[in-house]
């Protein structure tokens, strides 16, 4: 799919079904890649992280998750993209997973929360192929750990992989499997506790006015302030001097042309 750079940053974009259709054909495909979901805390990141930016330019696809990507890539190029969020692909790739018949496994978070997935998914999803669930350690794998965790995602023949260990854990984890698991891995952070009942996902209206982030910070104040008002100040300053850039840029190159 076509990228759109914000910031030095690569977008992939489109319509919302493009990115769908996009990885279930490369899970079928059995290929062994890493999907982003991108949102303003990501892309801040890879400003600040050199190491962190070339690994999103070797991800196979980077959707816009966050409303302000979207407003961004109208602003500085001018497209209307639909915004594609990690709560609103995950229903939609366990439904296609379902009727492709695509075995899942999922990656990550805690026991309970693994459990809880396992009994909804059972519910929503009857005919779904999962083909594991695994809560690793909450430390750093040693190097023994990742070879068990690779060789169990790959012998499980799974196509399809959800990775559940937040921005930006769960991003350096997919990058460093690339050609390791066979598998189409996605990081899917704070969108499991949300489609399984766990979390609130905030109202249309909040969705709509970009203001998701307010309503997840209202429910985890002190785990979230630092990300999100930094962050997002940080994406604001950004945002504003390449506006203002582009503008006296371009007031200059039509002055040498008069």
């Amino acid at each position: 799919m076509k990228t759109m750079q914000i910031f030095n940053f690569p977008i992939s974009v489109g319509k919302y079904q493009d990115y769908i259709e996009y990885i279930m054909q490369s899970a079928s495909n059995g290929s062994s890649q890493y999907i982003y979901v991108a949102n303003v805390h990501m892309v801040v990141e890879a400003f600040w992280n050199k190491s962190f930016n070339e690994k999103v330019r070797h991800a196979g696809l980077v959707t816009p998750d966050g409303k302000p990507l979207t407003w961004a890539l109208r602003l500085l190029h001018g497209i209307k993209q639909d915004r594609v969020a990690g709560m609103d692909i995950l229903p939609a790739l366990l439904k296609q997973s379902e009727k492709s018949q695509t075995p899942v496994y999922i990656y990550g978070g805690t026991d309970d929360l693994l459990s809880r997935t396992r009994h909804y998914l059972d519910r929503k999803y009857p005919d779904i192929c999962i083909k594991g669930l695994y809560s690793p350690p909450f430390r750093e794998l040693t190097p023994e750990e990742e070879d068990r965790t690779v060789e169990r995602i790959n012998s499980s023949g799974a196509k399809l992989l959800f990775v559940v260990l937040g921005c930006p854990k769960q991003e350096q984890w997919m990058a460093s499997m690339a050609g390791r698991i066979n598998a189409v891995m996605i990081g899917i952070g704070g969108a499991l506790p949300v489609l399984i009942g766990m979390q609130k996902r905030a109202p249309k209206w909040m969705q709509d006015a970009g203001l998701e982030w307010l309503f997840r910070f209202l429910q985890e104040p002190r785990r979230l302030f630092k990300r999100y008002f930094v962050t997002n100040s940080v994406f604001l300053y950004l945002l504003s001097r390449e506006l203002v850039h582009r503008t006296f840029t371009k007031k200059f190159e039509n002055h040498e042309m008069n």
